[in-house]
């Protein structure tokens, strides 16, 4: 059988069906409770940027939510529920990104298509940190709820930046040597790793330009086997 190849499962990866919100009894939500359950959501994501979720007792997400912890529970199992929520409300951007990668890489156009998919990652992480580093070292640890959200929502972009790797190498332009999808993976994971600490960087003396140009300049040269312009 013919191995699969990146550009024929690029477009349809990406479109995963999101759950529907129900209370913990199963029933379906009201428009008053849908936006109670964001309220929760909303507080839960706050707190989680000042502390660690080993350190979030359900009454502070309720209080600062305006609410009870009879009605968080309600909603939500427990905390690490919340942040599941949250993690998959966050992965609703990357369609974006996808959007990005998908266009034209040649010349010019392609260092500024390189340096927006930087940038948005950037901006993903900013926005999500405490969520999204939470995601990563429960999923790390092997709690399967947030392998899969992660999978999700970076398995799109691999796939996507594979495609596009694949049609330089079929162009002549990237080694036959290369495979697509692991090149995208290293893509990803300098993407994800960089934008989740770049903050650091400035110990180095390294500036946000400096990351965004140098990852647009590796992205560029390992998407479309050209050195950048």
């Amino acid at each position: 059988m013919a191995k699969p190849r990146a550009s024929q499962d690029a477009a349809s990866s990406g479109r995963r069906r999101r759950r529907v919100p129900v209370a913990q009894t199963g029933r379906a939500l009201g428009a008053r409770a849908l936006r109670t359950r964001q309220k929760i959501l909303e507080a839960t994501a706050a707190l989680l940027s000042e502390r660690s979720v080993l350190d979030l007792p359900v009454v502070d997400i309720a209080r600062r939510a305006g609410s009870s912890p009879a009605t968080f529970y309600h909603y939500f199992k427990d905390v690490e529920e919340v942040a599941l929520a949250l993690a998959e409300q966050a992965a609703d951007e990357m369609p974006a990104v996808l959007s990005l990668i998908a266009g034209p890489w040649k010349g010019p156009e392609g260092m500024e298509r390189a340096r927006a998919i930087v940038q948005a990652f950037l901006r993903h992480w900013d926005t999500h940190h405490a969520i999204l580093q939470l995601r990563n070292l429960a999923a790390d640890r092997g709690d399967r709820r947030f392998m899969r959200v992660r999978r999700d929502t970076l398995e799109p972009v691999l796939r996507a930046f594979a495609a596009k790797i694949e049609e330089a190498r079929d162009a002549g332009h990237v080694s036959p040597d290369l495979n697509p999808y692991v090149a995208a993976a290293a893509l990803g994971s300098i993407l994800e790793r960089l934008a989740a600490y770049h903050r650091e960087l400035g110990y180095f003396g390294a500036t946000r330009k400096d990351l965004v140009e140098t990852c647009a300049r590796i992205l560029y040269q390992t998407v479309t086997g050209r050195p950048p312009r």
